[in-house]
């Protein structure tokens, strides 16, 4: 058996079990979802308050509401890069990451 080198792209899908395809993409993905949720309360817990404020958008959002447009909009931008695309994501993430900023300072 070829030994898989760490970080390589064979490395990040390999699977990890045998019960729903797990692969270390997957689990980064959920601990970035989970982390970004547990910073968010670590957040709200030494500063309260996150009022709503009208952003670019003209709706009335709090820290949570741009959290989940966040993460849905990378979402979507992530699925446009592979369909258009492909791998590598870098492209997608690089997209993303200027989205949370945009909707964090801007919405």
């Amino acid at each position: 058996m070829d030994q898989v080198v760490m970080f390589s792209p064979e490395w990040w899908t390999e699977s990890l079990g045998t019960w729903m395809a797990w692969n270390r993409a997957t689990v980064a993905l959920f601990l970035y979802v989970f982390g970004t949720i547990a910073a968010m309360g670590v957040w709200e817990y030494y500063s309260p308050g996150g009022n709503p404020r009208r952003g670019i958008f003209g709706l009335d959002t709090t820290r949570g509401d741009r959290l989940f447009m966040t993460h849905l909009g990378t979402c979507f931008i992530m699925l446009a890069w592979l369909g258009f695309y492909g791998v590598p994501l870098w492209g997608g993430v690089a997209i993303a990451l200027a989205w949370a900023v945009f909707v964090f300072k801007l919405a």
